[in-house]
């Protein structure tokens, strides 16, 4: 059987999306059968990316179609068919919802989450719109979906009419690069930086279901003598208030905004941070805090969506809306260093029952037991 991937999405523009495809095309590789071939549907200057992978039972077709471009409903459909018909392919997988809606092929979609519906005050009517009939051709031309995880399943068979035996739940990891780093990295990684000693620390997107502006709240809070907070991540313009709040309370230098920080620095500044801190309001899966815990990381996290099934009883949970709750994870943990410890080594147990391997396995299942259906 040949299986066709869409990596499209494995660009900077999709850095959640692009991250998942990435590893999955990695981890596949591993757990081919002998009859089984994997094919990348992706734009041809993706072929040095992907190099590594590109070996016997692996290949590259090439498309220079965005999934964003409306051409695609025209021009990627012959391509899948010509697979199907000359290459006997028997599964085309769509890891985003702008797709060819009839793409000719049996197929495999995987869904992430519900933000543009569930955050609407943050979202145009437009793009609301667009996002429901997207959603719904994609999930019309799909005969499985993957969902993210537990709570990402059930946000979609509550909103679309998706049968539940045709959506899996198959859950994310974190990269094998997320592990306790060297002290030697760490303090590079400090000097770099100018990274204080001890400090709290936030991975993500300043976007409004990320709750910064309680976090930003409730770290004001805090006794005086508490550990800086950090906050780093891709910083929206549109998005300034968690920004203006920490400006408006009087924080200073207590609070430091470090913008995106390289992915290849990540693993380093998760090792060196006190605890990890995530009071998001809404997530599809919450690959940070899994990160963090990889490395080591204490870690207190909101106790809603999917972020309970991620950590389990890995992490301080608290409730998103109450600032008190907040205020008090982070102080138990800056006080704690018994409860540090404690989670630092349930955190690295958690994080070693999620894996890529797991993962691919679980996707090849659904590949081979979709495409015996044709």
């Amino acid at each position: 059987m040949k299986y066709l991937l869409d990596v499209r999405t494995a660009a900077p523009h999709f850095p959640g999306i692009g991250r998942y495809v990435a590893n999955l095309v990695s981890a596949l590789v591993e757990h081919l059968r002998a009859d089984e071939r994997l094919m990348l549907l992706g734009y041809p200057a993706q072929e040095e990316q992907f190099a590594a992978c590109l070996r016997a039972g692996v290949e590259m077709l090439a498309c220079d179609v965005s999934p964003f471009a409306l051409q695609q409903q025209w021009k990627v459909p012959p391509l899948l068919h010509k697979q199907r018909k000359n290459a006997k392919a028997s599964l085309y997988h769509s890891p985003y919802y702008l797709m060819p809606y009839r793409p000719g092929l049996p197929t495999v979609l995987t869904f992430y989450d519900l933000i543009p519906l569930r955050f609407p005050s943050y979202v145009s009517r437009r793009a609301r719109l667009l996002f429901r009939f997207a959603m719904h051709m994609a999930l019309r031309a799909a005969r499985h979906v993957i969902a993210i995880s537990e709570a990402s399943r059930r946000d979609l068979l509550a909103t679309f009419a998706a049968p539940a035996e045709r959506v899996t739940a198959v859950p994310l990891a974190a990269d094998a690069r997320f592990r306790p780093q060297p002290r030697q990295v760490i303090e590079r990684l400090r000097a770099r930086y100018a990274l204080p000693q001890a400090f709290l620390l936030y991975v993500g997107s300043n976007k409004p279901h990320k709750n910064l502006v309680t976090l930003v709240s409730a770290y004001a809070a805090l006794k005086a003598s508490a550990p800086p907070l950090l906050v780093a991540g891709p910083w929206d313009p549109r998005y300034p208030e968690a920004m203006q709040r920490a400006q408006a309370l009087g924080l200073g230098e207590r609070i430091r905004f470090l913008g995106l920080v390289e992915d290849v620095d990540l693993p380093a500044l998760y090792s060196a941070a006190l605890a990890f801190i995530f009071p998001s309001r809404y997530e599809g899966f919450g690959l940070p805090t899994l990160e963090a815990m990889a490395c080591g990381t204490p870690v207190a996290c909101s106790n809603v969506s999917s972020l309970p099934e991620v950590v389990g009883e890995a992490a301080l949970l608290f409730d998103p809306t109450d600032l008190g709750a907040l205020t008090e994870a982070m102080q138990r943990l800056v006080e704690d260093r018994a409860l540090r410890q404690a989670l630092s080594e349930q955190g690295l147990r958690r994080a070693a029952t999620f894996s890529w391997e797991r993962n691919a396995a679980a996707t090849l299942d659904i590949y081979r037991r979709t495409a015996e259906k044709t």
